[in-house]
């Protein structure tokens, strides 16, 4: 039998489906997957003094922080991912200055583009100093903060299969808020079905694929976004310019593994559909698919979808 449960965890809407023998085995494992996820949500909040996430930003410019095996881990992928992209994923991207970017009502017009550059010059990477043996993370610059947005929810969802696994269930997705993880089968030995939002009606889809053991990550200028002067911008700012990223309405990518899916999103949106899609083609065993403004889909080498 099949066991959905939906949870707001992390901010998100997660929504965990289990094949198992009754009614109490799946929720009893639905239910180890969301302590999961909460576990791992206190460690990278922002918003908590009591998480490291937290500390590591109150010390910028001051001392490095001793950190636990798995942040430091997760922080050095999110490194790589940064050098990969040359900087257009970036968890530095923290110390962003609201006070230019609150996509909400009041905000009628743009910064021009020097203090549009000024907002963003504490977002580097680079200045997230790693020490190996010591297992600490150092923000160089006072104000620098870091925030595992465009990550966290597919390695919550990652980690939330790890426990599924490892307690029997051998058939399920964790889907946050359309980053997924699913593997096994439908009940019927099908692969499981999986649509992509189309970005123009969030709760129609425009195509459909099956999948198991894959993940599958879509960001979207769909979830925030102010128009201005006729013109949409979405809330994904490109660290470079200062300025949000135009031109695409959202990009999904399809990868091994959900933490990888999630953190590519973001900067192909910010590279732009031709670099973006290059960068993809590189990748082995990623697809990539890319829907613009005018709603033309672009698909990458890997991905036969009509």
């Amino acid at each position: 039998m099949l066991l959905k449960k939906v949870e707001k965890l992390m901010g998100n809407r997660f929504e965990i489906s289990v094949i198992g023998p009754d009614d109490n085995w799946c929720s009893e494992r639905i239910n180890l997957a969301i302590e999961e996820i909460k576990r791992i949500e206190k460690l990278l909040t922002t918003f908590s003094t009591d998480s490291i996430t937290y500390q590591i930003n109150e010390n910028a410019g001051i001392k490095p922080i001793l950190v636990t095996d798995e942040v430091f881990n997760l922080i050095k992928r999110c490194q790589m991912i940064s050098q990969m992209t040359q900087g257009a994923f970036d968890i530095s991207y923290g110390g962003i200055d609201k006070k230019f970017w609150n996509f909400d009502l009041k905000m009628t017009s743009l910064p021009d583009s020097d203090s549009a550059k000024k907002s963003v010059e504490l977002i580097n990477y680079q200045n997230i100093i790693l020490d190996e043996e010591k297992k600490t993370v150092f923000l160089k610059l006072k104000g620098m903060r870091i925030g595992f947005g465009g990550i966290g929810k597919g390695y919550a969802a990652e980690m939330a299969k790890k426990i599924l696994l490892e307690n029997g269930v051998e058939n399920g997705i964790v889907n946050a808020s359309g980053d997924l993880s699913a593997w096994g089968h439908q009940e019927n030995g099908k692969n499981w079905t999986i649509g992509v939002a189309d970005p123009n009606h969030r709760n129609e889809i425009f195509s459909t694929f099956n999948i198991t053991n894959t993940a599958v990550a879509t960001s979207g200028n769909y979830e925030k976004f102010v128009m201005i002067g006729n013109q949409k911008y979405s809330h994904t700012i490109d660290p470079k310019t200062g300025y949000p990223v135009r031109g695409i309405k959202s990009v999904t990518i399809i990868a091994q593994n959900a933490e990888i899916a999630d953190a590519l999103a973001t900067p192909v949106t910010v590279m732009g559909i031709e670099v973006g899609m290059d960068f993809i083609n590189q990748l082995k065993h990623i697809g990539c698919i890319i829907i613009d403004d005018n709603d033309k889909k672009y698909f990458s080498k890997n991905i036969n979808l009509t």
